[in-house]
């Protein structure tokens, strides 16, 4: 009857190991539970059966998990748990062309210190040099520093 226990928590702490992986990624009560499982079997082999039993419970346990949960990954079903996307957008890319350092442009909402500016019938994302400027007023584009416009307001009097 103990031969079918330890079986039974074989498979059990198994399954909770690939329902760690695959569904509830992270430390969770699934993988905390297949370890203590999986070391309960191999603890009531070594008791129940003796050293030879225990070892090989053992041996199967650590061969047999990482085994079942590599073929898991490398099986269809597995391959459509991975992300396979690779990124190709591009963040607020500057065309030197249109927008250059000393050209003026209007705000579009408040800078406080980022936001965005029209300017050469460009929109961009823009940085003010640390004041807050209000929606509607012309700033000076100062720097560009590969993807970064810093703009100072105009002090027009």
């Amino acid at each position: 009857m103990n031969f079918l226990i330890i079986i039974f928590l074989i498979i059990l702490g198994i399954v909770l190991l690939l329902i760690e992986v695959t569904i509830l990624p992270g430390i969770t009560v699934a993988g905390v539970g297949s370890f203590l499982v999986l070391v309960y079997s191999v603890y009531l082999a070594f008791t129940d059966y003796g050293p030879l039993a225990g070892f090989l419970t053992l041996a199967f346990v650590l061969i047999a998990a990482p085994l079942l949960v590599y073929k898991l990954f490398k099986s269809k079903a597995g391959k459509s748990m991975v992300l396979n996307a690779v990124l190709t957008g591009h963040t607020n890319e500057i065309d030197p062309e249109k927008v250059k350092v000393g050209d003026i442009g209007v705000t579009i909402g408040r800078l406080a210190p980022m936001g965005k500016i029209k300017v050469n019938d460009e929109v961009v994302e823009v940085r003010s040099t640390g004041t807050f400027v209000n929606p509607g007023e012309q700033v000076r584009i100062i720097h560009i520093e590969k993807s970064l416009i810093t703009v100072e307001p105009l002090n027009i009097s």
